[in-house]
């Protein structure tokens, strides 16, 4: 029998995408025999996870959980929504969500962790991608940790407490974790799921984004006709409205329509020290099926 060196596993698992407690227990089935381990693996459905990782995931989950002065948010991709009611899937995200709240946002760190059913996170969702039979991948995580105060979490159409398609985390710097304010946490989190801001505060915003935004207004105000000194006035307008629109401490709440976040935030006498937002999908570019023209492919019309 050859022996199960960690480059046997690493060739076996590059040949077939299985994870690597998988691989290990092919090779011990199959005695060393690479070529005999792959075909076990085969015959177990798990050497199909690497044909399935080329297609698109847009659907799935995010998931958030909360720990003291802290939380975590993970969005977990697969291929259709009806993998989203699965249990199991289900269970899986909640779980990647867990270990991102103990080892930090860095996707390679969370991936490396053991999960209770002695796999790591990486070798779990091969082995789900290979019983549900959809690609799936951990696509992006968030941690926040405050000093004193909470880091708040909403998650908007849960399917189940702490999992659905839109997550948002809001740490507020407060010098105590009330109720009070886990209540303006969650109005938080509701706001920015509704507004989509891009930034923090104004400071923090994307000059680039800033200045291409300036220059379409400019443009605009140029058509006017107006003078240069009433164009710079008019774009410097325009500008701080653009602000109020993408900054969440310049936008309006909408929990009431009329006061500034920056406001709030003042008057309860506390730190809105960061948030982020996950909409499931965001960013990734779906197939479109064509049905009729599938069939009309097919039948050569």
């Amino acid at each position: 029998m050859a022996e199960i060196t960690a480059a046997l596993v690493k060739e076996l698992r590059e040949k077939t995408g299985a994870g690597m407690m998988d691989c290990k227990k092919a090779l011990n089935e199959a005695q060393g025999d690479i070529e005999a381990a792959i075909d076990w693996l085969r015959t177990k459905g798990l050497a199909a996870a690497a044909k399935k990782s080329g297609r698109v995931a847009a659907e799935g989950l995010v998931a958030v959980a909360s720990g003291d002065k802290t939380a975590a948010m993970v969005e977990v991709n697969a291929e259709t929504d009806f993998v989203a009611r699965n249990e199991a899937f289900q269970n899986f995200v909640e779980s990647v969500a867990q270990v991102a709240l103990k080892v930090g946002d860095d996707l390679e760190a969370i991936k490396a962790a053991t999960l209770d059913t002695g796999r790591t996170v990486a070798d779990e969702l091969t082995h789900l991608i290979a019983t549900i039979g959809e690609n799936m991948t951990l696509r992006r995580a968030r941690v926040f940790t405050v000093p004193s105060g909470v880091v708040a979490t909403y998650v908007h159409g849960a399917l189940r407490p702490g999992l659905g398609k839109i997550g948002v985390l809001a740490a507020i710097e407060a010098p105590t974790a009330d109720e009070a304010i886990e209540q303006l946490g969650r109005q938080v989190g509701m706001h920015v799921a509704a507004t989509r801001p891009s930034a923090l505060d104004v400071s923090s915003l994307n000059q680039e984004e800033v200045e291409r935004e300036r220059a379409v207004l400019i443009e605009q105000s140029r058509a006017s006709g107006k003078p240069e000194a009433i164009i710079e006035k008019m774009v410097e307008g325009r500008i701080r409205k653009f602000y109020e629109e993408v900054v969440l401490l310049e936008q309006v709440w909408v929990h009431d329509g009329e006061t500034r976040v920056k406001d709030v935030v003042k008057k309860a006498g506390v730190k809105l020290a960061g948030f982020d937002r996950f909409h499931l999908g965001e960013g990734i570019e779906k197939t479109v099926d064509d049905f009729a023209a599938e069939v009309a492919k097919v039948s050569g019309v």
